[in-house]
């Protein structure tokens, strides 16, 4: 062992057993970690690109208070993103707390008493159903005269056209497309299905809104679903594109009408873009995007090395480590709940902050059963650093993402599998 790996074993209490195993397995992935860098410098170049087009200025990080009136550094970022992901106009706010409160504003913006929403892709995740109003909640949009009807993906993961045919009719407004797959055990929508999703849906209802659920998707792929046809994209800053330094914010980027009935709804009726201070944060939310293709592509290495580990140790994975992926997320299936708890225990471990903390299930509000959530995040929340979640349920599957760098991601993973075996859960 050299002095790094002496290093690795002497301070974080790994065995040389796990360590062997674990550097075997990043030597079987290098090869997709050749084409995780080429997407990583694709975007970074394409950020770049549109910093230098809009004449990025140290003028623009200057902080604004009250109103936010002429706020330069705020339009100037929002710029930035429509050119990111080619779009006609962007709202980018730290008064939007998260992708739950992002989705909110695009749909409540631009639905009225009387319109309906439709999922082609099942259930949305389980923040979403109080807003949407499948699970009742005070003032969700069931409570304005605002339907909801979904379809079920059919049993192999593909889209069920022929029902989303028929579910599409007069009264539908928005199709609501989320392409990570939050807690279901499938397939997350790559580009190119997403693609195929969109083009259906606008052969059969050309004035149907498309608006995409971004969420963990970004720069993971050349190509984002603006690109390919979402009217409207919505995500988080606290994920991929806040680059791990965006202390909160959200983003919608699309079409100008769509985007502004957004932005009457987050501000008010009238105001719409034209107010909104950034209270000094400017900068960090520049800085992050900018960083953000390569600490995207760091999560993505992790979770490669993830999936290939637990692949090699016989779990069920997805996606599978050689496989195209559409988001950081990572699921592994690990059977009970032993090893659940046991897999965050360890990822908390190998966190910067917190790591001395022990996290156990608990009953959070939005889910229907106990969920367990590993993070030791700079940012509270902040899912593109490294973290890991479950609900406690059969088949007890846990859900990793994040990392701000490749590095760390693998030593948390390492710090992760070495809890499991000092438990006697697993054995190599």
């Amino acid at each position: 062992m050299d002095t790094l790996n002496n290093f690795i074993m002497e301070k974080f209490n790994i065995s040389e057993n796990v360590l062997k195993f674990a550097l075997k397995c990043e030597n079987e992935i290098k090869d997709k970690f050749d084409e995780i860098d080429k997407i990583t410098e694709y975007n970074q170049l394409k950020v770049l690109n549109a910093m230098q087009k809009n004449r990025l200025s140290e003028a623009h990080f200057a902080a604004t208070t009250g109103y936010g009136y002429n706020d330069l550094g705020r339009d100037t970022l929002e710029n930035i993103y429509a050119d990111i992901f080619h779009t006609e106009s962007a709202l980018v706010r730290p008064q939007i707390i998260s992708g739950t409160h992002a989705l909110t504003v695009a749909l409540a913006g631009n639905l009225r008493p009387g319109d309906e929403i439709l999922s082609p892709v099942g259930v949305p995740y389980d923040t979403l159903q109080g807003v949407i109003g499948i699970r009742p909640e005070r003032g969700s949009l069931s409570e304005y005269g605002i339907t909801y009807r979904q379809v079920n993906l059919l049993p192999d993961g593909n889209f069920d056209y022929e029902g989303i045919k028929k579910a599409l009719n007069d009264k539908t407004k928005l199709v609501t497309i989320q392409r990570s797959k939050g807690y279901e055990w499938r397939e997350s929508f790559g580009i190119e299905k997403t693609a195929e999703l969109i083009k259906f849906i606008k052969s059969v209802k050309p004035d149907a809104i498309c608006m995409v659920d971004n969420c963990y998707c970004e720069f993971v792929d050349y190509f984002e679903p603006t690109d390919v046809g979402a009217d409207m994209a919505v995500g988080s800053l606290i994920k991929n594109p806040g680059g791990g330094l965006a202390p909160i914010g959200g983003y919608i980027v699309g079409k100008e009408e769509y985007v502004e009935n957004a932005a009457c709804r987050l501000t008010s009726p009238g105001l719409g873009k034209e107010v909104g201070a950034t209270l000094g944060i400017n900068s960090l939310l520049i800085q992050g995007l900018f960083n953000a293709p390569q600490v995207v592509g760091g999560s993505l290495k992790g979770s490669v090395f993830l999936s290939r580990m637990f692949e090699n140790l016989g779990f069920n994975v997805i996606p599978k480590s050689n496989e195209k992926r559409a988001d950081i997320v990572q699921a592994i299936q690990l059977n009970s709940a032993e090893n659940v708890i046991a897999f965050c225990q360890g990822i908390q471990k190998g966190a910067p902050v917190d790591s001395y903390v022990t996290p156990e299930p608990w009953d959070m509000p939005g889910y229907d059963c106990k969920v367990i959530m590993a993070a030791g995040a700079f940012v509270q929340g902040s899912s593109i650093e490294l973290s890991a979640d479950a609900p406690i349920k059969p088949p007890y599957n846990v859900f990793m993402q994040g990392g701000l760098s490749w590095h760390h991601s693998k030593i948390g993973i390492i710090i992760g599998l070495q809890t499991m075996v000092d438990k006697g859960l697993v054995k190599l």
